[in-house]
């Protein structure tokens, strides 16, 4: 294969990880509006769930990534792409909504576990398919 074929697996990772930067540097922010100097992750709820965000994207990226690059390779870089674009608006409608109030998270939280749910199981199939076809 080209590494052309994988451009859009590319550019949905470096749009999963500059939303991951945003949220970064957002916590910075927070903490001089909250007045959190470091080491401290608490004291003002506002700037709790302003790192959460950070957190959690931090998390999900641990599964997100490899499962992109995993159903990319095995099923289709195409539709592993467009799942990695639901992942990153899914990610953004997140932090949007959890920056307002913890609530507001679960619609962002729902399509982006979706989207790595779909990329992880898609990644399972292929992979044993992969192996049944060299038997």
């Amino acid at each position: 294969m080209e590494i052309k074929t994988f451009a859009l697996p590319a550019l949905a990772t470096a749009l999963a990880l500059a939303v991951y930067f945003a949220v970064t540097i957002y916590v910075g922010a927070a903490r001089a509006k909250y007045k959190v100097p470091p080491p401290q992750v608490s004291g003002n709820p506002d700037f709790e769930r302003v790192l959460r965000v950070q957190q959690n994207t931090l998390e999900q990226l641990v599964l997100f990534i490899p499962g992109l690059w995993l159903f990319s390779l095995f099923i289709s870089p195409i539709w592993g792409a467009a799942l990695g674009f639901v992942w990153v608006v899914g990610r953004i409608i997140y932090a949007w909504g959890y920056y307002q109030a913890a609530e507001k998270r679960l619609i962002g939280f729902a399509i982006s576990s979706f989207s790595s749910s779909s990329l992880l199981l898609g990644s399972l199939i292929g992979i044993v398919l992969a192996l049944l076809r060299q038997s």
